[in-house]
């Protein structure tokens, strides 16, 4: 873990999100430090990618609010968020598949430099963006697949593009929904390597179902069921937890809470 201050990265208090008559999301507190890898696991209807949504921006609270960095962004879209330093991927993957490799990295590196639409002067031409994304692809290991349209790489290679997207804006937190959701156990461990790697010195917030990803990776786990965080440690008190086990842990391997 690469912890540079105490000051929270991200603050939830007192976070609850219904539609209708159903709650979502029930009284969530969460404090997650700067430079922490955090893992939120749960049972699947537990609200897991609503609290994504909320911190993102892609929805709004009923009630309760949403700090980054000490700054209250509760109610802000989802742009204005991802200015401010945080970028999310998403379950399904998030690219532009008729766009290369290096155009996709490209249009992320373009938006973290402040270069926006010109009729008068050409992308190449702009000093550092293509430096900027040779870096990123090298860091996702994508450089040799540079010109390829992103809709024919491999899965696993479209969540690495995705991830380099991330991290060419710049953001200091990075939320990841579920990454490594249809990846073999090889490429789990290859992805889990690189999220490892890219996010060093930034804030990680993940949602994952595969807990050999979470309990490798994870500095800290946060338990949600039923739209209330139960339980908040590290992995090794995550796993001890006989709430957890039985809420959890319990069901998704079969094992019955001793």
């Amino acid at each position: 873990m690469t912890v540079a201050s105490t000051q929270p990265a991200i603050t939830l208090s007192g976070l609850h999100k219904s539609f209708g008559p159903a709650k979502i999301i029930n009284g969530v507190d969460l404090s997650v430090p700067v430079g922490e890898r955090h893992a939120i696991i749960g049972p699947n209807g537990a609200g897991k990618s609503t609290l994504f949504h909320l911190i993102s921006g892609r929805f709004a609270p009923t009630s309760g609010t949403i700090t980054l960095e000490g700054r209250d962004i509760t109610g802000w879209r989802p742009a204005a968020i991802n200015r401010a330093g945080l970028a999310r991927s998403f379950q399904v993957t998030n690219i532009f598949p008729k766009l290369s490799v290096w155009e996709n990295v490209r249009c992320a590196v373009l938006r973290a430099m402040g270069h926006g639409p010109s009729f008068w002067r050409g992308v190449e031409t702009l000093p550092g963006v293509a430096e900027r994304t040779e870096e990123i692809l090298s860091r996702i290991r994508l450089g040799h697949r540079a010109a390829v349209a992103a809709g024919l790489l491999a899965y696993a290679d479209q969540r690495a593009l995705e991830i380099g997207i991330a991290i060419a804006s710049d953001a200091r937190v990075i939320l990841l929904d579920e990454p490594m959701a249809g990846m073999s156990h090889s490429e789990s461990e290859h992805a889990t390597q690189l999220i490892r790697e890219v996010t060093t010195g930034r804030t990680l917030l993940m949602v994952e179902h595969d807990m050999a990803v979470v309990f490798g990776l994870a500095d800290r786990i946060s338990v949600l069921v039923y739209g209330r965080i139960i339980a908040t440690d590290t992995p090794a008190r995550i796993r001890e937890n006989r709430a957890v086990q039985e809420a959890y842990l319990g069901v998704a391997t079969g094992e019955k809470a001793a």
